[in-house]
């Protein structure tokens, strides 16, 4: 007690002692930061974006669509029961810029994937009226009219690289390939475009066959989001299985 009285009546004691903790938590806190590789854990099944996904995460981010629609699902029971299981930090390590936020005049898209058919997509971006009267969102009916137009498709990988997204040379050597192959089921490389991007989905998402539009690209990434994590066994605790 005769300790603690002294120390409040110094206020250079005071401030000195409190500058040895507030250093000493800082260490604690900074100093792993200089030898951990990454402060993300890693979790099964993510992956990097095959190049029709980026393309259509590029399109999302250049029509804006971030400023209705969040891409986090919180640890909240509301929103797991709306969502489904809470966002994970992996799940967004190879944006560039990350999607995340709670603005939400439209529903959160982490886990649209696979929610919707592709017909239903198609149908809402050209008039989402028809499929959700009540909404408030613009028609995007120019995407399925203009063809998908990527002047380096490889450059786009390479640049996504050199901030970290795990590209491979293979990757980069057939990005163009891949592109048209994802929504070609019939392609001679399907096989091989599934090895680099496991759980991608190979088909003509916009119903336009004859085109690879700037809408088959967004349909692409949007039923692949919240798909490549299997949380039927994930591990709460251990954050895999």
């Amino acid at each position: 007690m005769f300790s603690h009285k002294k120390i409040e009546k110094n206020s250079i004691l005071m401030l000195v002692l409190v500058l040895i903790v507030v250093s000493i938590g800082g260490l604690i806190e900074i100093a792993p930061l200089f030898y951990l590789e990454s402060t993300i854990e890693k979790v099964k099944g993510m992956r990097p974006y095959s190049p029709l996904e980026l393309a259509g995460r590029d399109i999302y981010i250049r029509e804006g669509c971030y400023n209705c629609h969040s891409q986090m699902v919180r640890p909240l029971r509301d929103e797991a029961e709306r969502y489904g299981h809470y966002s994970l930090a992996a799940e967004s390590m190879y944006d560039h810029p990350f999607q995340w936020g709670s603005k939400r005049t439209g529903p959160d898209l982490a886990r649209v994937g696979g929610r919707y058919s592709d017909e239903w997509h198609v149908t809402h971006m050209n008039n989402p009226r028809d499929v959700v009267p009540e909404s408030v969102m613009p028609g995007y009916p120019f995407l399925g009219k203009t063809p998908l137009q990527i002047p380096h498709v490889a450059g786009n990988l390479e640049t996504n690289r050199i901030v970290g997204v795990p590209y491979t040379d293979e990757m980069i050597a057939n990005a163009e390939r891949d592109l048209a192959t994802q929504v070609n089921p019939d392609a001679d490389d399907v096989d091989a475009f599934l090895e680099r991007y496991p759980k991608a989905q190979v088909r003509d998402f916009d119903g336009n066959p004859a085109m690879l539009s700037e809408l088959d690209a967004l349909i692409a990434y949007l039923q692949m989001m919240g798909t490549l994590v299997d949380f039927t066994s994930y591990d709460v605790d251990a954050n895999k299985r």
